[in-house]
């Protein structure tokens, strides 16, 4: 799991999710999370399954934001859990061994926990200021990820306020992937900006 990890967001997109997960499975988008919290079960299902078939077809990994029973119904490739959602230990009995769990984690205590519950990878938040998620929480800088690159093992995806001017500290530090929701979906050629973080994350990569 490395490079640009894409995530959708409903009320930022200019063209919709679907137009939004197409461009990024174009470029070569490795991860695609279907995160929709306004919308209602069924809403939400109807619309994780036309996504899934696009992922499918492009051959990306897609993963629901929070809902194991949406994952479950959909035949998703895992979940990705917040630290007030399922428990990682719960979500994998019901998951079974071959999904994926990532989990987002905000200090080195809770991706140890992360890690030794069996999570696949971290999400790492935020980074830095951000205001896509309201309840983030305050800022936690580069140097969290280079903490937690020391001392754990999966990989690590790090979200929140990350743009092409401040994508490059992140790879530096030690991020195996980044996530830019606002300066993506929010623009309106979803393709060229998903394209120049992956380009800034080869070029960092190379470098180290």
């Amino acid at each position: 799991m490395k490079g640009y990890y894409f995530i959708t967001d409903s009320k930022l997109s200019r063209a919709g999710n679907e137009n939004d997960v197409r461009q990024a499975v174009a470029c070569g988008v490795e991860v695609v999370q279907y995160r929709n919290k306004s919308r209602e079960t069924r809403q939400m299902y109807e619309e994780a399954v036309r996504l899934r078939e696009i992922c499918r077809d492009s051959g990306s990994i897609f993963l629901i934001n929070d809902r194991v029973d949406i994952a479950l119904a959909t035949q998703a490739e895992g979940v990705h859990l917040g630290q007030s959602d399922m428990p990682c230990l719960a979500a994998r009995k019901l998951l079974g061994p071959e999904r994926i769990i990532g989990m987002t984690v905000h200090n080195l205590a809770e991706a140890l926990q992360a890690e030794s519950m069996g999570a696949d990878y971290l999400g790492v938040s935020p980074i830095f200021q951000t205001t896509t998620k309201p309840d983030a929480g305050k800022p936690a800088g580069i140097r969290l990820i280079e903490e937690l690159r020391a001392q754990v093992e999966i990989p690590l995806i790090a979200i929140g306020g990350i743009n092409h001017s401040n994508a490059s500290e992140v790879v530096r530090a030690g991020a195996d992937g980044l996530c830019a929701i606002s300066c993506v979906v929010a623009k309106e050629n979803v393709r060229d900006e998903i394209k120049k973080f992956q380009e800034i994350f080869s070029a960092r990569r190379r470098e180290i």
